[in-house]
This record gives C-alpha cells, sequence and structure tokens, in this order.
C-alpha cells in the first residue's frame, strides 16, 4: 500500500465508529493541511518576521 493510504487508513481507523463521513474528511484534511505547513520549510515556503509584520501593516491600513 502506497504511504498516503496507508496514512489515510490509519487515521480512519482511528476515528471512533459513530464518525459521520464529514467528520472523517475533516480529520483527513486537518491532517493534510498539517503536513503541507510541515513541509512549508523545505519547499522555500517561509517568510521572516520582517516580512509578516509588513504585510500585517499593510492589511491594517
Amino acid at each position: 500500500m502506497s504511504p498516503v493510504k496507508q496514512t489515510m487508513t490509519d487515521i480512519i481507523a482511528r476515528q471512533p465508529d459513530e464518525s459521520t463521513y464529514d467528520e472523517i474528511l475533516r480529520e483527513l484534511a486537518y491532517a493534510r493541511m498539517v503536513q503541507r505547513g510541515l513541509s512549508d520549510p523545505d519547499a522555500g515556503h517561509t517568510l521572516t518576521n520582517s516580512e509578516v509584520r509588513d504585510r500585517i501593516e499593510a492589511w491594517q491600513k
């Protein structure tokens, strides 16, 4: 089984038996978002503190 399918199978198996379809999808989406966030630095998708500060200041205008 591919690593992706194994991860999804593990997440689904950990859900309570009474879980709804939407709850399981939410858990799968959450796991994907966490995985993507953890891989961002390796892909160069980061901001410096200064860049974040500049963006926040631009939003407040």
